[in-house]
């Protein structure tokens, strides 16, 4: 299997295991649970390979030299403290946690306006944060943009822990059309639809971008499904500040995303490398927080997404371009 495929590297621990740690956590408490997670960063140290070696690889990115093994342990276990804290959010215990806001007020203000938003995620730090907001405004509308079959046995945990959560998600599952249209929907009801951006699918069109001083390939479907539907775009970031405290930040990036076709591949690449710098600043910020475990910048093996967007065929609707 290629060390760029993300998609199909199987769920750490197995359905069990996952099962087992939810059933700690909710009749345990957050407590003991996190006790666990010693074992647990022990376990994926030592059998998955593919992921100590390429926390080991960012890290020295990051870093820009070696690191040793508690580095790589450390980052293995601040990426479970946040999947633990999901089954503690998506149940609703938010007093649990020290979630500390800004850049809310203007989301809010377009909110306000009955304008839909879309939220610009990535895989740094814990995006079910942003449930938060939506739980402190119950007449917030949130939709999330999620791969139900993808790490099926966490999807279904958490959708036990939150019955609403299934209603709230847009299944990425499904073809390009539907999941544009189902956006659009959401946006025309004034809701806000979260995704995240920062991965491209083997095979999908991306745009590469400067990160960490080496380029990766980012996918230039979420940028052209902005500039289809003329949304407001905001980025997210739930930075994992240890213990029970996240920093929950959101940031204007753009009022409307404009791609006309005749500029497309320049204007693609512009909007990307202006969000790679801005993940970039997160990143280094909150290192350990990055959770692609994975050969994000395809060191060893050849691009995987070379056919640019401008080329699709006339009339094609872009796909999701990620999968949560």
């Amino acid at each position: 299997m290629s060390q760029t495929d993300w998609k199909h590297r199987p769920e750490g621990g197995g359905r069990f295991a996952i099962r087992l740690i939810g059933g700690i956590a909710r009749h345990g408490g957050r407590g003991i649970a996190r006790a666990c997670l010693y074992p647990i960063t022990l376990y994926f140290y030592c059998v998955r390979g593919a992921e100590r070696r390429a926390s080991r690889d960012y890290l020295q990115r990051l870093r820009g030299r070696p690191v040793g093994a508690w580095q790589v342990a450390r980052h293995i276990h601040t990426f479970a403290a946040t999947i633990l804290d999901r089954v503690f959010l998506l149940a609703g215990r938010t007093a649990l946690f020290d979630i500390r806001s800004s850049g809310t007020e203007p989301l809010l203000q377009l909110l306000d306006q009955g304008r839909g938003v879309l939220v610009f995620g990535s895989h740094l730090g814990s995006f079910d944060a942003l449930r938060v907001l939506a739980r402190a405004r119950p007449a917030l509308k949130l939709k999330v943009l999620m791969d139900r079959s993808h790490n099926a046995a966490i999807t279904d945990l958490l959708a036990e822990l939150d019955p609403g959560l299934a209603a709230g998600i847009i299944d990425a599952g499904q073809d390009g059309t539907a999941i544009v249209l189902a956006i659009q929907q959401a946006l025309e009801e004034g809701a806000m639809v979260a995704l995240l951006v920062d991965r491209a699918r083997p095979g999908e069109p991306g745009i590469r971008a400067p990160l960490l001083g080496s380029e990766a390939v980012f996918p230039a479907a979420p940028w052209l499904i902005a500039s289809a539907l003329k949304a407001p775009v905001m980025l997210a970031f739930g930075l994992y500040r240890g213990g029970n405290r996240y920093d929950l930040r959101f940031e204007p990036f753009a009022e409307h995303v404009d791609i006309p076709r005749p500029r497309r591949n320049a204007l693609l690449s512009t909007l990307i490398h202006r969000y790679a710098g801005r993940l970039e600043h997160h990143l280094r910020e909150a290192p350990y927080n990055w959770f692609n475990f994975y050969d994000f910048w395809q060191s060893q093996d050849p691009p995987t997404s070379s056919r640019l967007p401008v080329d699709s065929p006339a009339g094609e609707q872009p796909g999701a371009g990620q999968r949560h």
